[in-house]
């Protein structure tokens, strides 16, 4: 029973199909549960810094139902959003239920959808690598699966990773330069391995090309069956969804770097070189995202299966609530900038 613990990752879509149906000022209540209730939960709950024994590894990863909890993620995430694409093209709602429903349905996009499907975009298997990829359209940001696994995953903590936030830099500034340098990122990783295999970068191999047609078709589709209003709930979904990963990506590495060799080449990512989160209801929403430490050391490793290492540095709250603290700059870098290794601040 304790292994079922993973379905509170499902409470975030049932709130939003119960603010979808309550209406009103209900149409808040995923923004509020997610960044208000869980938060006060991880506050009250004892956090858990036990890992598994090889013996429970070694059942663990055997056990299937840890990737079934993945997989149905699918069916809830676009479920949800065709659900309500049909309720909004089909019924009157007042602009602040339009976009509290749009900020619902994007924190399911960005939870449920990106968030496995970086969990699954890491597996071997194809199928789930298509999964990792279907998960991701929703949320216009395909391109996020070369660039994590091939750009990010190589330069963490480091001024070349689009996805690591520097010292003092805010949120709101991250956000702009990791969309737009990972997306180019993503471009350039495309055309380096289409150049490695003599490939031309306009052929049907550039998976670049192929998510932004896939993209462009996804809404011209949601156009022609919801109308202009459902393309504008679908993209405003979307934004939310990828501004939710990115606030994420910004408190997973902020400030930490990796040192440079006497070679010109950076260290190895080590546990050092993320932060760490053993706060109950962040590990279990997020499928232990917050162990993200242990996630770039063995980037393979499965969810259920990620330690907490002594090492790492750790976040005085979990990630909801240091999500919502980094959209107050100054209050961030003052609880924040202290916790970051001397080693590891930038000089004057």
């Amino acid at each position: 029973m304790k292994d079922l613990k993973y379905l509170l990752a499902y409470s975030i879509p049932i709130i939003a199909i119960i603010s979808l149906y309550l209406r009103g000022v209900f149409v808040f209540l995923t923004p509020f549960y997610v960044f208000v209730i869980i938060p006060v939960l991880d506050l009250l709950l004892p956090q858990d810094a036990s890992n598994l024994t090889t013996e429970q590894s070694e059942e663990k990863i055997k056990q299937s139902i840890f990737d079934w909890m993945l997989y149905m993620n699918v069916f809830v995430v676009f479920g949800i959003l065709i659900y309500t694409l049909i309720n909004i093209s089909s019924n009157n709602y007042s602009n602040y239920e339009l976009i509290g429903l749009a900020i619902s349905t994007g924190i399911v996009l960005g939870a449920n959808g990106i968030n496995v499907a970086h969990e699954l975009g890491h597996r071997s298997s194809k199928i789930e690598q298509f999964l990792a990829k279907l998960l991701l359209l929703p949320s216009l940001y395909m391109h996020f699966y070369i660039e994590h696994n091939y750009g990010h995953h190589l330069n963490a903590a480091t001024k070349e990773d689009p996805a690591t936030a520097r010292y003092n830099q805010s949120v709101y500034s991250f956000w702009f330069s990791s969309v737009t340098r990972q997306y180019l990122s993503a471009w350039k990783i495309q055309n380096k391995l289409l150049k490695k295999n003599n490939t031309s970068a306009f052929s049907l191999k550039n998976d670049m090309l192929w998510y932004l047609f896939i993209q462009i078709v996804y809404l011209m589709m949601t156009f022609i069956a919801f109308g202009s209003i459902g393309l504008l709930f679908a993209i405003s979904c979307a934004i939310v969804g990828f501004l939710l990963l990115e606030s994420i990506n910004y408190i997973e590495h902020y400030g930490l770097i990796r040192n440079k060799l006497p070679s010109g080449r950076y260290e190895r990512v080590q546990e050092i070189h993320s932060w760490n989160s053993n706060h109950l209801m962040g590990r279990v929403v997020l499928y232990e995202l917050t162990r993200h430490s242990d996630h770039h050391y063995k980037s393979n490793k499965k969810y259920q299966l990620l330690d907490y290492h002594d090492i790492s540095p750790q976040m005085p709250y979990g990630y909801p609530t240091s999500m919502v603290m980094s959209l107050i700059p100054p209050l961030w870098f003052r609880i924040m900038n202290k916790h970051i290794p001397e080693k590891m601040k930038p000089t004057l």
